[in-house]
């Protein structure tokens, strides 16, 4: 495989045939973002639940010494404690809810959503609540992205999911922290474009970002260890169902005024189950492109 680091985000068709589906490992990165993702994505593949995030200094991950070195200004050191400080805050939020996924909750707090939302509503970033992000669309409230994250993972190890819906991209980053392969479909031309933009200074090596139909899945990348829904259907497409892989699990939100969160898994060639989780609200589930 060619050593040169490719720039972001790759196009599909350079990860659609033999060697391309291999999991890149992303350089080090003096930044505090990467230096927890490596240590989330250490816990993924050694199968290694991290504990729930507690509301006290959680144990600093290995580079984040460096990421703080003295020599970065005074104001820019403050603004980050505290950015970071809410995300805690946030997370122990999360698991208050019923979240006990300690690698979910890691990605979580891995990841900042302050730099996915329009700078208006930065003071919001972190309650929990969706918020607009434009084309009549929302980023997802936090305790719903870690309980549908949750839900597809099941305890289990993923190694490619797709997602349908990237919206403003941040659903996506945290899913990068708990699979190897993310896979992400957007209908809307301008927020495809958004996302690559939130996306693109995180430098994720191992997500891949495509303009299209969601409702159409990824049959060339297919089958997937996971699919997560980020709009709601009266049901979910037979394509999805098909592009799953058998034993794994689907989370959708299915309905129109009333909605709940629906878990699909895969049991056989034609054969799924569901189980209907929690009530919730979501943007509805079109198709073709815009």
């Amino acid at each position: 495989m060619n050593d040169k680091r490719s720039t972001f985000p790759l196009p599909l068709s350079s990860v659609t045939g033999g060697d391309a589906r291999k999991p890149r490992v992303p350089a080090p990165v003096a930044t505090p973002q990467t230096a927890t993702r490596n240590a989330a994505h250490t816990a993924v593949n050694k199968g290694v639940a991290l504990p729930p995030a507690a509301p006290g200094p959680a144990p600093r991950p290995p580079g984040y010494a460096q990421a703080h070195a003295p020599s970065a200004p005074v104001a820019q050191r403050s603004e980050l404690m505290a950015s970071e400080a809410v995300r805690r805050a946030m997370v122990g939020r999360v698991a208050r809810q019923g979240v006990k996924d300690g690698i979910v909750l890691a990605a979580m707090e891995a990841v900042p959503r302050h730099l996915f939302i329009e700078p208006a509503l930065s003071a919001q970033a972190y309650i929990d609540a969706s918020l607009p992000i434009g084309h009549n669309q929302t980023i997802s409230q936090p305790y719903i992205v870690a309980r549908m994250i949750e839900a597809m993972r099941a305890g289990g190890q993923l190694g490619r999911v797709l997602e349908i819906g990237t919206g403003c991209g941040y659903q996506a980053a945290v899913l990068s922290f708990v699979a190897r392969e993310v896979y992400s479909i957007e209908r809307i031309k301008p927020l495809h474009e958004l996302a690559k933009t939130n996306l693109r200074p995180m430098r994720i090596s191992n997500l891949r970002l495509q303009y299209g139909d969601g409702m159409l899945g990824l049959p060339q990348v297919a089958p997937f260890d996971g699919i997560i829904l980020a709009a709601a259907g009266l049901e979910v497409p037979r394509a999805l169902l098909e592009q799953l892989a058998i034993g794994a699990h689907l989370v959708a939100p299915v309905g129109a005024q009333v909605q709940h969160l629906e878990r699909i898994t895969r049991i056989g060639k034609s054969e799924w189950t569901s189980e209907t989780l929690e009530a919730c609200h979501f943007v509805p589930l079109r198709p073709g492109t815009v």
